[in-house]
């Protein structure tokens, strides 16, 4: 499960404001700091909580190197470049473009073997890691700067809650306090207005399931997201209505299932993330029995959302969600 999550089958403000402008974390835009730039409203010693225990910096981290796309989002919802960040292409391909990386991010190697020579060179005053991918150098990484790690996958697994504890942390850790707060603050306005417009569209607790679909030894392998999943949790601000359940315990967040595992969902509406590369419910499905019966198919309640909706996100990729899953719906 770790290589899917970190290639994903070649898976996969605040310069923004959350009602809806361009991207965010553009260093071109203001506010918008990278590396040495950077600079933190609170100067003194901050406490920060992760995984183990708490880590103590001098003074908020300037030069932040991540070995997760996760946090990286994170990091650019505050305003902030990291000076080094893992596996940069892949986080162009995959994750939304509202959470532009700059260019001048240091690639220090993929997510699952970063480059810890590569890291030192970079100088960081913090490293964030990801457990689920990284604890095997978490040591290593200690040697190298003071590191806080998370898994995200942690416990009731990456849900709406998780995703706000770490961001929150990130932000003390970079002095950004203030920012996480009114980006949070704005996000939940914007998951008001959202639904709203939803309400006046008649899809008022609009009942859905929602896949992001691969092709894989030539079948379609469908991830079915939970109610422990972020994306769920962030369509449930909305209103919005899961039909997919399962009573197995998935600690990503989804069900891997076959097609045939659908007409357990067909009454409902079917949200779907596909890649413009692997047409998973196109030309492929046109001789499926299975697909073709289904009731979601047959009424034509099915919604493709871009191939970038990143669903291990942070906040900026919530805010894409909403606006991707809203504009289908009421178009």
């Amino acid at each position: 499960m770790k290589k899917m999550l970190n290639g994903l089958l070649l898976f996969t403000v605040f310069a923004i404001v959350l009602a809806g402008c361009g991207s965010v974390g553009d260093s071109s835009k203001p506010g918008a700091t990278s590396g040495s730039e950077q600079t933190s409203k609170a100067a003194g010693p901050v406490t920060v909580k992760d995984d183990h225990g708490e880590v103590k910096l001098d003074k908020p981290a300037e030069r932040v190197v991540v070995l997760e796309w996760t946090f990286t989002e994170d990091l650019i919802a505050l305003g902030v470049q990291p000076v080094g960040n893992a596996d940069n292409e892949d986080y162009k391909l995959w994750v939304t473009p509202e959470a532009k990386l700059a260019d001048s991010v240091t690639d220090i190697g993929t997510r699952g073997e970063p480059n810890l020579e590569a890291i030192a060179a970079l100088k960081p005053d913090l490293i964030i890691s990801n457990a689920d991918n990284n604890a095997a150098i978490y040591a290593q990484l200690k040697g190298i700067a003071p590191t806080i790690e998370y898994d995200p996958y942690k416990g009731n697994g990456y849900d709406y809650d998780r995703m706000v504890e770490i961001f929150k942390q990130i932000a003390m850790a970079t002095g950004k306090t203030e920012q996480a707060d009114k980006v949070l603050s704005e996000l939940d306005q914007h998951y008001n207005e959202a639904k709203s417009t939803l309400e006046k569209a008649g899809k008022a607790n609009f009942h859905y399931a929602l896949t992001q679909a691969f092709t894989v030894q030539n079948a379609a392998s469908l991830r079915m997201f939970k109610d422990n999943s972020l994306v769920v949790g962030t369509l449930a601000k909305l209103g919005m209505v899961n039909d997919w359940k399962s009573d197995k315990t998935e600690k990503y967040g989804f069900s891997t299932v076959g097609i045939e595992a659908l007409p357990a969902v067909q009454d409902s509406h079917f949200i779907y993330i596909t890649q413009k590369t692997d047409d998973v419910f196109g030309a492929a499905m046109k001789n499926n029995s299975v697909w073709k019966e289904l009731d979601f198919v047959k009424e034509k309640r099915t919604y493709p959302l871009d191939g970038t909706t990143w669903t291990f996100g942070g906040p900026i990729s919530s805010k894409v969600l909403v606006d991707q899953v809203v504009g289908v719906l009421t178009k």
